[in-house]
């Protein structure tokens, strides 16, 4: 049976990282508010990226990975620049400095010691 991870832009900015069988439908069910907790209480959403499996336990195995990510990697992912994934999978205690004054991230690798 196939399986969809897909992810939602949520009204308030934010994201909902979910997997199912039946994408269109799901997707409906977020916008009538019978989704989940999180969705139904930032309504409306919009479908922003969604990848495909031939089985639902790869796309749920998938969702609980992205789900995991913070938000600069889902937008990579969302945006289709694969080629910064790896960059952004830096943790942020590996970062030199985590954050500047701005609230920007800082992606400077700390040296090993």
């Amino acid at each position: 049976m196939k399986g969809y991870m897909y992810i939602l832009l949520c009204c308030d900015g934010s994201y909902y990282t979910g997997s199912t069988i039946d994408l269109e439908l799901r997707i409906a069910q977020h916008q009538r508010g019978e989704g989940a907790n999180y969705t139904r209480k930032r309504l409306p959403v919009k479908l922003v990226y969604y990848e495909e499996y031939d089985r639902i336990d790869e796309a749920f195995y998938r969702e609980k990975q992205v789900q995991r990510w913070r938000r600069e990697k889902k937008e990579a992912l969302i945006n289709g620049s694969q080629e910064l994934l790896p960059k952004l999978a830096v943790a942020y205690r590996d970062l030199d400095g985590g954050f500047d004054t701005s609230g920007t991230s800082v992606t400077t690798l700390r040296e090993p010691q």
